[in-house]
């Protein structure tokens, strides 16, 4: 698989990842089994899919666990990124970004992932009651000890106001200039896809300009890129796409022709390629310093996911997916 470097350190990864969450939290807990998902994981290194995106608040704490029984054997195939910073609750979820509290959960997370080191270690989210210069200096501690080689910050969600207009992030890019005073950034996770493509009006460019890599997260939009799902099938209660404003039975219904745009765009390439596959193409065309990390727990999708890092899109492909419609939901 074609490599990728994050921040200016040069860490080398598969242009595709694997984002773990769904092996153990928010998607179908019925359908979580951990075989599959140790053979998942072990497919994607097989793969090229070395950037493994965990956090200690999935499950909690059981996706890094399920990662440890694969990094026990296979720790040099992997690139780990792991995540701390929120707290999960009965029924809710809140920041911490304390100090100490910070360098507990590293060590916590170094013990469940059978590791001596993080490759990269991210700031879920910023502690409103904490300035976050020094939750990332504490972090930086971390590296300077040797416990992580580099830095990340997750974006601010958007989803809670407006889905177009500027200023989207401006919240994170606020955070990113605070803490790049106190240490270095080397990766930026936030969602990136054909139906979220916000991220390129200001977040895109600032990590291009200043050589750090962008996590694209939710390439293929929570699954409905991948022309999988049907309108009205409906999801389970701890499915959080039960609660997604875009998958309601209507807005499935109304979103059809950006999967029908990407499906026509597959065709062109070949009978095997996806709808999936243009997604994440497309993710990667966005820049160099871009990573895509879909999620899964199946091998046959991680394999799948993989192969899109060898598709290029042509100009006119690139044209057509600029002119699907954008994307319909209740925040619209």
């Amino acid at each position: 698989m074609e490599r990728r470097t994050i921040g200016a350190g040069a860490l080398a990864v598969g242009a595709v990842g694997l984002g773990c969450m769904p092996m153990s939290w928010a998607y179908s807990g019925s359908r979580q089994r951990g075989d599959e998902s140790l053979r998942c994981v072990h497919r994607a290194l097989d793969v090229g899919s070395t950037l493994l995106d965990t956090a200690d608040m999935y499950g909690p704490f059981t996706n890094e666990l399920l990662l440890g029984r694969v990094l026990r054997e296979r720790r040099r195939d992997a690139f780990v990124s792991t995540k701390a910073g929120l707290l999960v609750g009965e029924q809710h979820i809140v920041a911490n970004g304390r100090p100490g509290y910070v360098k507990r959960a590293c060590d916590a997370s170094l013990r469940r992932l059978q590791t001596d080191v993080i490759d990269l270690y991210q700031l879920h989210r910023a502690d409103p009651e904490v300035p976050v210069e020094e939750t990332w200096g504490a972090m930086a501690e971390l590296v300077r000890a040797g416990k992580v080689r580099a830095l990340g910050l997750c974006a601010v969600g958007v989803r809670g106001g407006r889905r177009s207009g500027a200023g989207l992030y401006d919240g994170t890019l606020s955070q990113l200039r605070r803490v790049q005073q106190v240490f270095p950034v080397s990766a930026v996770q936030a969602e990136l896809s054909v139906w979220s493509p916000e991220a390129r009006a200001a977040l895109l460019p600032w990590c291009e300009e200043r050589g750090v890599g962008f996590l694209a997260a939710m390439p293929l939009g929570n699954g409905f890129l991948t022309g999988t799902l049907r309108p009205g099938e409906g999801f389970e209660p701890d499915d959080v796409r039960a609660r997604h404003p875009r998958f309601t039975a209507e807005m499935m219904a109304a979103n059809q022709p950006i999967v029908a745009g990407l499906r026509r765009i597959a065709r062109r390439h070949g009978e095997d390629v996806t709808p999936a596959q243009v997604a994440l193409a497309w993710v990667l065309a966005q820049g160099r310093h871009v990573i895509a990390l879909p999620g899964t727990k199946q091998e046959r999708w991680a394999t799948q996911n993989a192969a899109a890092a060898g598709l290029r899109l042509t100009d006119q492909d690139l044209a057509e997916v600029a002119a699907l419609p954008p994307a319909l939901g209740s925040w619209d």
